[in-house]
């Protein structure tokens, strides 16, 4: 007798962009139906054409490997060692995502202002919290949800590290900015969505890593409920001691686990947008 199979359900088609997020207290908001799934490896049928090289034409001095080269070689000597986030950070022009005037200071270890109060991290800031959410893994990683684009450095270096990115940000200016930054690179698996990130974007998830440029006093529940099992959430929060420290949360079947690392200095995690 032949045993009858049902056939397997047809996968949910990704989000729409540009996409319409909630408003806090809107049913959406607090909803996260109608998911994609298999965040960790990208899903069948999920995985996004890989990104171009973060490479625009034209230009030159900033445009030569060779200055990035020597960033990465300051970075692997603070400690920095995968592969993947290395690579990414060579790759990536970081002179392209601040004012020309600021673009002679573009691979030094600094943050720089990029405008409405907000900052660009530095480089070896930006490399460390990549590396945490790549740690243990050789392969791209699947959907990748960040909270604050900024100026949009830190999604063209995720775009290196894993299938899609999904980049919020609440400050109109920035993500018009962020968008003319990143339009010349042609990122064909960056997402980049006006909204109150505190919210996450649920449409997107489950998510195999999620990471924040801002820091409040707490991490944001939706964060940690839109974060697939197996997923690992990179934020600075302010910890018992009143400072704001680099906070890791690992999602497993048994629950969540919190690690305090070092103290940093981000901009307020603040709700809305401007």
């Amino acid at each position: 007798m032949k045993r009858h199979t049902p056939p397997a359900p047809a996968p949910r088609p990704r989000p729409g962009f540009p996409a319409r997020l909630p408003t806090a207290g809107s049913p959406a908001a607090s909803s996260s139906g109608g998911q994609p799934r298999s965040a960790l490896a990208g899903g069948p049928g999920r995985a996004a054409p890989g990104p171009a090289v973060a490479s625009s034409p034209g230009g030159v001095g900033m445009d030569s490997q060779a200055v990035r080269s020597a960033m990465v070689r300051r970075l692997q000597a603070q400690g920095v060692s995968h592969p993947a986030v290395l690579a990414a950070m060579g790759a990536v022009e970081r002179h392209r995502f601040v004012d020309t005037a600021l673009a002679g200071q573009a691979y030094e270890d600094t943050s720089l202002p990029i405008g409405l109060a907000q900052t660009i991290s530095k480089p070896s800031v930006v490399a460390r919290m990549v590396e945490l959410i790549c740690q243990g893994r050789s392969e791209r990683l699947g959907r990748v949800l960040e909270i604050g684009t900024g100026c949009g450095y830190q999604a063209a270096v995720l775009s290196h590290v894993s299938r899609e990115v999904y980049t919020i940000e609440r400050l109109r200016g920035l993500h018009e900015k962020a968008r003319e930054n990143l339009r010349p690179f042609r990122l064909s698996n960056v997402h980049l969505l006006f909204g109150d990130g505190m919210l996450g974007f649920a449409q997107g998830a489950p998510y195999a890593a999620i990471i924040a440029a801002a820091g409040g006093e707490d991490i944001p529940a939706a964060w940690v409920e839109q974060l697939a099992v197996g997923g690992r959430l990179v934020a600075p929060a302010h910890t018992v001691a009143g400072r704001q420290n680099l906070v890791v949360i690992d999602k497993t079947a048994a629950g969540v686990q919190h690690t305090v690392l070092e103290a940093v200095h981000f901009v307020p995690l603040k709700s809305g947008v401007a």
